[in-house]
């Protein structure tokens, strides 16, 4: 080897340990999933009475991480997946109606083209699901209020839209809006204005894939963050507007009316979380473990409101279900056993900020 050749090797190796050695000293640091924890849900805002909280809380369970958000702090969701679907905030007993004319020129709407009365939802009014995003069905998007946007501007009808509601609760008609919306490339565009204007405003809205779902404050009259990334959070609790059995069977849907009242949990099911339901006569809390999972007793599901309300009694006795736990089933495959600890005074705990205890029981790939 000539010396020209062996100083030009020695560089190569030179170059080589250095980029080994930066390697080493930024190395890619995967973090580990919890192997659990217990956390206490902040609903509340202040003061106030837990039976309302105003707080919705995602939970990430393998990041040990809870986030609340005010429920008033949004009006609408633009969903990011392939559909062009909108939700409205069932958190806040939101409800919305197509106008009684066929006018499309949102501008020409006005107090005359709308009964605030259809706004109505809950006992005693509305007994049905037309005016609300359908709680009885496993996935949100399959029956929403307003129908999907479709990409002839002239067949996306004018909403009325009563952003806060639920017990048969409708704002006054000047505080009502009147919304439209329209495909826009990839995205959204966003007509609305308050029903007693004559000048209506626009607001983008882009798709984001690393969410489910866009979001709006009318209030605001601007885009903002309500969920966390759909890959950060595995379920959700709160107030919402949901669904209840009414007594008289008569009626259409079984009986089932939609109702809103606190404690309701949500699996984030969109971003692939499942949940199975697993009773203590089956298997106790605390021996469950991962040669457990394979039991036919363990059925996962996708159903969104898997939880729902089955957890806690609210009459009788008061307090969390000692005779049940859950399996929750993250998008990468962990696997947690979760039991609620106390959300009442009856069980300990304090209406509004639930307890909830969690543990590893399979670590996904």
């Amino acid at each position: 080897m000539n010396k020209f050749n062996s100083i030009l090797a020695i560089a190569g190796l030179a170059i080589t340990f250095t980029a080994c050695k930066k390697d080493n000293e930024n190395p890619i640091i995967v973090v580990p999933p919890s192997d659990g924890s217990t956390l206490t849900l902040n609903g509340l805002i202040g003061a106030e009475s837990g039976t309302a909280a105003g707080n919705s809380v995602y939970v990430d369970f393998s990041k040990d991480k809870q986030t609340a958000v005010d429920r008033d702090s949004w009006d609408l969701g633009f969903y990011s997946g392939t559909d062009f679907k909108v939700i409205l905030n069932a958190t806040n007993g939101a409800s919305a109606i197509l106008t009684t004319t066929t006018k499309t020129d949102i501008n020409a709407v006005t107090a005359a083209d709308f009964d605030p009365n259809t706004l109505k939802t809950g006992q005693g009014s509305n007994l049905y699901f037309n005016n609300t995003d359908d709680q009885r069905e496993a996935n949100i998007l399959t029956k929403t209020a307003i129908a999907q946007i479709s990409a002839t501007d002239a067949d996306n009808k004018v909403y009325i839209l009563n952003r806060k509601g639920g017990s048969n609760t409708v704002l006054a008609t000047t505080d009502l809006y009147k919304i439209r919306v329209l495909r826009k490339g990839t995205g959204y565009t966003l007509q609305y204005a308050k029903v007693n204007e004559t000048t209506f405003k626009t607001l983008d809205i882009a798709k984001n894939t690393e969410a489910n779902f866009q979001f709006a404050s009318l209030v605001k009259g601007s885009a903002v963050v309500v969920e966390p990334a759909k890959a950060d959070w595995d379920l959700v609790w709160g107030w919402s507007l949901y669904r209840t059995q009414f007594a008289d069977t008569t009626i259409p849907f079984s009986g089932l009316i939609p109702y809103a009242f606190s404690d309701l949990v949500f699996i984030n099911s969109l971003a692939g979380v499942t949940a199975a339901q697993v009773a203590t006569a089956d298997f106790t809390y605390a021996a469950f473990t991962e040669a457990n999972i394979s039991s036919p007793k363990v059925v996962f599901s996708a159903t969104r409101d898997i939880i729902g309300s089955n957890w806690r009694n609210t009459t009788g006795t008061v307090g969390v279900k000692t005779d049940l736990f859950y399996l929750i089933k993250d998008a990468n495959g962990n696997v947690y056993k979760l039991k609620f600890v106390s959300f009442h005074s009856a069980d300990g705990g304090t209406r509004g900020k639930p307890v909830i205890e969690y543990k590893l029981v399979k670590k996904g790939s």
